[in-house]
């Protein structure tokens, strides 16, 4: 595969070239070779089925990086898990996914009933035979698998192969101006595949991945005093995390110097946030992207330009990249005319293969289309001369904050605890971009004398089996949900009684 070959000739030609580095913690190219060399040997050695896949928990630690590039040297996918989900949902994803081995990179103790877990603290590996680059992962292979909100109050993992992804880091090293050495900024956790839009084109380019890890990104005075040292060249990020650094006047060319891209994806990029960034940093050049986790992080683009800003209400997510397809149609699959507004359809060799033991989804969601892998966004949205724009969902699946969620997924556990007896997601969306989720409730019988310490008890019996970001912000306390005639919630109604 030519991205793992790059990262090989990479640490051969300059292995002290720092290849991943966090506050305290820095991975050369030629030691994240040789320790991810070192270990596949031992993950093969274990003898798991070709292409079981294996589950590697952890944060930013330079032990992440080391585990994937061994589990693809060694045949196996990898599915990344980050220590911010709670544990009830980590054992569902180890559960589902059929993993054969949990890699643990932090100093918690894992214990899994069903998959041995293997301790990478002080974990000695030995100088003994290496495997050859015969047992990489296969293009048609999965890669990497990353498990995204469902529907159903399950997880979902959506599989992507080698080939996918060396697509997309093709285009993201021959398309954007990312030349050879840059440094990138990863701020996503490696469980969001926003991750993956500045972490494998950096290794395929031979840059520096700058990591930031949550204790420093959530607290500004670390936050800041981190950026200022770090020489970034290129953000990646979505643009909620930006947004949330224009309170410090700081935050500019000056504290940035050396500043040369801005890459967004993963949410709507507004067109206010994109003005102050070019006020901010005149001379970088910003580009919006767009795709989902199904398509390998995104799958258009187009630099936002001052030409753009001037006669846009709203910005364009752009031209698809060239080896892709997008198409618009009606809710009868036919395909709908220029300017006319429809669900996105996807097609190209960056669309996965579909969800992890999930056939029914993946029927529902993936097909062919002039025999390229196509999938089904569920987004609405139209071409205009060439040109895409995302116009929301189609269904209640939403983006906050660059994190994918099906507003169903969370309903199904506001529902399972004891203190709710019916509740409904409301988004509220001043401005059409999602700020917040408040949730509507009918609660229980309880023996709380005021509603905040309902809303404290609900929100504690959540954080069980929801990741933080999934968690309402706002809870609203009604006597009934209101219904349509067909018997479904009525969300309209719903929505008028919250904000009235």
């Amino acid at each position: 595969m030519k991205l793992l070959t790059r990262i090989a000739q990479h640490a051969e030609r300059k292995p002290e070239h720092i290849a991943y580095r966090t506050e305290d913690q820095v991975l050369t190219y030629g030691m994240l070779w040789d320790k991810s060399r070192r270990l596949a040997s031992l993950l093969h050695a274990i003898q798991l089925e070709r292409q079981t896949p294996i589950v590697v928990y952890g944060h930013m630690a330079t032990d992440m990086p080391v585990a994937f590039l061994s589990c693809v040297q060694a045949g196996y996918p990898y599915i990344p898990v980050d220590t911010s989900i709670p544990m009830e949902r980590v054992r569902l994803i180890v559960e589902k996914s059929g993993a054969g081995l949990v890699i643990n990179t932090t100093d918690s103790k894992l214990d899994f009933d069903s998959v041995a877990v293997l301790h990478m603290l002080n974990l000695e590996l030995e100088q003994e035979e290496l495997i050859g680059d015969e047992y990489w992962v296969h293009l048609e292979e999965v890669f990497y698998t990353i498990y995204t909100s469902g529907s159903t109050g399950n997880p979902k993992g959506v599989q992507i192969t080698a080939a996918n992804l060396q697509s997309f880091t093709d285009w993201m090293t021959g398309d954007f101006p990312l030349d050879e050495g840059k440094v990138f900024l990863n701020q996503a956790p490696f469980s969001f595949d926003l991750s993956v839009m500045d972490f494998y084109p950096a290794l395929q380019s031979g840059g520096t991945i700058h990591a930031l890890e949550k204790d420093v990104s959530n607290k500004p005075k670390l936050l800041f005093e981190n950026l200022s040292r770090s020489a970034l060249q290129v953000w990646t990020s979505t643009p909620s995390f930006v947004q949330m650094c224009f309170p410090n006047p700081d935050f500019n060319d000056k504290m940035l110097p050396e500043l040369e891209v801005f890459l967004f994806c993963g949410e709507v990029l507004p067109l206010a946030v994109a003005k102050e960034l070019k006020a901010r940093f005149p001379k970088a050049r910003i580009f919006n992207t767009y795709g989902p986790t199904e398509a390998t992080v995104a799958v258009t683009s187009i630099e936002i330009t001052e030409e753009l800003l001037a006669k846009e209400k709203a910005l364009p997510v752009g031209y698809p990249k060239s080896d892709m397809r997008i198409f618009v149609v009606d809710e009868l699959d036919n395909p709908l005319p220029e300017g006319e507004k429809g669900e996105l359809i996807l097609a190209g060799p960056s669309v996965s293969k579909g969800y992890l033991g999930e056939p029914l989804l993946t029927e529902n969601a993936f097909g062919m289309i002039n025999g390229m892998n196509a999938y089904r966004t569920g987004d609405a949205g139209i071409i205009q001369d060439g040109l895409v724009y995302c116009q929301g969902r189609m269904d209640f699946q939403i983006k906050l904050h660059g994190y994918r969620m099906e507003l169903e997924e969370i309903e199904f556990h506001l529902n399972q605890s004891d203190f709710i007896k019916a509740a409904i997601i409301i988004p509220y969306a001043p401005n059409e971009e999602i700020e917040y989720l408040i949730a509507a409730v009918v609660p229980a019988d309880h023996d709380f004398d005021k509603e905040y310490k309902l809303t404290a008890a609900i929100r504690k019996d959540l954080a069980l089996r929801l990741p933080a970001y999934m968690i309402p912000r706002k809870f609203s306390y009604h006597t009934s949900i209101p219904m349509t005639i067909n018997g479904k919630a009525d969300r309209k109604k719903m929505k008028e009684e919250v904000f009235a």
